[in-house]
């Protein structure tokens, strides 16, 4: 990186599209105003945020994601994806287990390559944390699961779960005919979730798929939500819907994610695409 020029790579998985910056030789100044600027889908590049991929002293990467609002989340599914990918198609990583660095701890990614290149990736996305107050939600008790609350100006029957970032899972009809644009936003700033939260509506569509929309804290409704899918999968197998253990595809308004759910871990697989490269005056 030289002067006011930033190059970059534009990246998505299942259509949640993020703006990738290798940081491994070079730093970027203030990324939280960077992510304003260049995620608006009209005055800037476009995308639900950026991504830095930086050089990690304890993994073979450290990515840094921030949402539109400049916010950095502490873990993004779809966009370690793409650095997995990233890291393995430039030859900076070429390992059966790529191990990269976020703020919710080291998580493992194995990717399955066609003609050498990454085409989907499976990453171990760590346990499934269910206690209220390391979530966290101001909910009493040891889970929350289908609990009816009020929250969002109504009574809803919630599933609360952490991947790395707190999800608050509502299930019932098809959620295509949801106002999330209201909905979302009365979720996220509930004074029932001290740190913003993730909002899932799920329906289910059979025993082991799953129909999911989105509102992610700081980004709004986004076309897939990779912790997203993994929180709705295990709130589905808590409530009786799924099965422990089996392969659950979760459709998303971009793609499906395929999660596989233990009392040990959870499993996420899903594409991982690389749309263009470009560079930006900044």
């Amino acid at each position: 990186m030289s002067g006011n020029k930033l190059c970059f790579t534009k990246m998505h998985g299942c259509g949640n599209d993020y703006i990738y910056f290798n940081c491994v030789g070079d730093s970027i100044e203030n990324p939280e105003k960077l992510a304003v600027r260049l995620s608006d889908r009209h005055k800037g590049i476009g995308g639900d945020g950026i991504v830095l991929i930086c050089p990690s002293e304890l993994a073979d990467a450290k990515m840094r994601m921030f949402n539109i609002d400049g916010s950095e989340g502490k873990m993004c599914g779809n966009a370690i994806r793409c650095v997995a990918k990233y890291l393995w198609d430039r030859e900076m990583v070429r390992k059966e287990e790529i191990h990269i660095e976020t703020l919710s701890g080291i998580k493992t990614c194995w990717v399955h390559a066609v003609e050498g290149l990454a085409d989907t990736v499976t990453v171990d996305m760590g346990s499934a944390v269910l206690a209220p107050a390391k979530i966290p939600v101001n909910l009493a008790g040891d889970v929350i699961v289908r609990r009816n609350t009020e929250v969002a100006g109504g009574i809803y029957e919630i599933t609360c779960v952490s991947m790395g970032n707190p999800h608050c899972i509502v299930f019932g009809e098809d959620p295509d005919g949801l106002d999330l644009e209201s909905l979302g936003p009365a979720f996220e700033h509930d004074p029932l979730f001290p740190e913003r939260v993730n909002t899932e509506f799920v329906q289910v569509l059979g025993p082991n798929t799953l129909k999911m929309r989105v509102w992610e804290r700081g980004s709004g409704e986004t076309m897939a939500c990779g912790t997203g899918a993994c929180a709705s999968a295990v709130a589905a197998v808590l409530c009786g819907s799924c099965k422990m253990g089996a392969d659950i595809v979760v459709r998303l308004r971009g793609g499906d994610l395929v999660v596989n759910y233990t009392e040990d871990r959870v499993l996420m697989t899903g594409e991982a695409r690389e749309i263009f490269e470009g560079s930006v005056e900044v």
